[in-house]
């Protein structure tokens, strides 16, 4: 809205038993510097925008893999193997985060990839990480990533076996979103509008098809330009369009903008998204006018759960200026899940030939309580963790309401 043949380097195999220097990605001195002793060394790679509108984001996710990397670095939790990340920054743009796939592809030391955010930076990237058999850990949420373009038609079809997320997909937000709305919210008729990303598309589709399902009414449809700040055209239809409420597809930086300048063109109607734009950042953009706008965000707010008490506070206590935000737990899960499928196949800190291939397959297994709830992955790679969460701006800040799940 979150790798390679690792390399492994002891202090033995620096005496020369193995030629890996060849491959470029580090000398036996670089290897025993970051271990601090000889231990195999551990990339895993991570993907987000660390600049530009969605860095907000990017930046609470990196931060949170590091945090991971850091404690299990220091209670040694794979034997003789010493954990570090490469951060890189994809922008929220498809060509940037394809470059970084190929970038960490080469490094052979990355044998696990956290991110990216955004689904359409997903798409450039999983076939890159596939046909490396480097596993990627994502938390975007369009459901095609995982079951196909055929999802929603009942022809799934998981198209990469080296894809996983720990959040769940916006098949179930956008129904999870159009319920609330219909029945609790007692909102009838609704304007639709998003910025023809694979995100934001995606999420107003899900949730559309439910929407009316239920009985309710699409009076208006829009398409946004996401560079574009000027949304007077749109939100004069959406006054004259009769709607009692507006969705949003898409992330922050439109919605934001969109949500006050349609209160200031008189319509004083709330508007709704999903976890792209739940983020203090939006809360900043509408200022007083987005009072009683509605976010939809996946899992359980991060706060109300023991499980995540601990990462709460050890991340305030490592002094990050960037908040977790909306997906820094899941972030860590992410990370976590990597460390523990590089622990099923480390032996004595070393570690296989073909890495790549046993940890993407060792994933597939992997079943622990994270920050987040309990992490497991369906048959598409899929988060068994399905649980979201709506948000409601109260008193210039988002307030959670109900959590639950869409059970179709």
């Amino acid at each position: 809205m979150r790798n390679r043949s690792l390399i492994a380097v002891t202090a033995t195999l620096a005496a020369g038993a193995l030629s890996l220097t060849a491959c470029g990605s580090r000398d036996n001195s670089q290897a025993k510097d970051a271990s601090g002793g000889g231990s195999t060394v551990v990339t895993i790679g991570f993907d987000a925008p660390l600049t530009g509108d969605l860095s907000a984001l990017g930046l609470g996710m990196k931060n949170s893999v590091e945090l991971a990397v850091k404690q299990a670095n220091e209670t040694k939790e794979v034997p003789g193997v010493t954990f570090k990340v490469k951060s890189l920054d994809d922008q929220a743009q498809p060509s940037s985060g394809q470059q970084n796939a190929t970038q960490l592809v080469a490094d052979k030391s990355v044998l696990g990839v956290v991110g990216p955010l955004n689904s359409s930076v997903a798409q450039s990237m999983q076939k890159v990480f596939d046909t490396a058999q480097l596993v990627e850990v994502s938390v975007n949420t369009n459901p095609s990533l995982t079951q196909g373009d055929g999802w929603d038609k009942g022809k799934k079809a998981r198209p990469f076996k080296s894809y996983f997320r720990t959040a769940t997909t916006d098949a179930i937000q956008g129904p999870f979103a159009a319920d609330y709305l219909f029945n609790e919210a007692k909102k009838k008729k609704v304007f639709v509008v998003d910025d023809k990303k694979t995100y934001g598309a995606g999420l107003a589709a899900t949730f559309s098809a439910q929407f009316t399902k239920l009985g309710g009414t699409v009076v208006g449809t829009e398409h946004v330009n996401p560079e574009s700040k000027d949304f007077g055209s749109v939100a004069t239809k959406i006054k004259g369009s009769g709607a009692e409420v507006v969705y949003y597809g898409g992330e922050y930086p439109v919605a934001g903008p969109l949500s006050a300048q349609i209160k200031k063109a008189g319509a004083a109607i709330p508007l709704i998204g999903g976890d792209g734009i739940y983020s203090d950042e939006y809360v900043k953009l509408t200022g007083s006018r987005g009072e009683g706008d509605m976010a939809t965000s996946v899992g359980a707010p991060v706060e109300s759960l023991a499980s995540a008490k601990k990462f709460i506070a050890d991340y305030k206590a490592a002094g990050y200026k960037d908040a977790y935000g909306a997906y820094g737990g899941f972030s860590y899960d992410s990370a976590w899940a990597i460390i523990q499928s590089v622990k099923a196949v480390a032996k004595d800190g070393k570690l296989p030939s073909d890495a790549r291939a046993q940890v993407t397959a060792a994933m597939q297994k992997v079943s622990f309580d994270g920050v987040m709830g309990k992490v497991s992955f369906d048959e598409y790679g899929d988060a068994t963790n399905k649980q979201l969460t709506v948000y409601k701006v109260t008193g210039g800040a988002w307030k959670a309401g109900k959590t639950g799940t869409f059970e179709g």
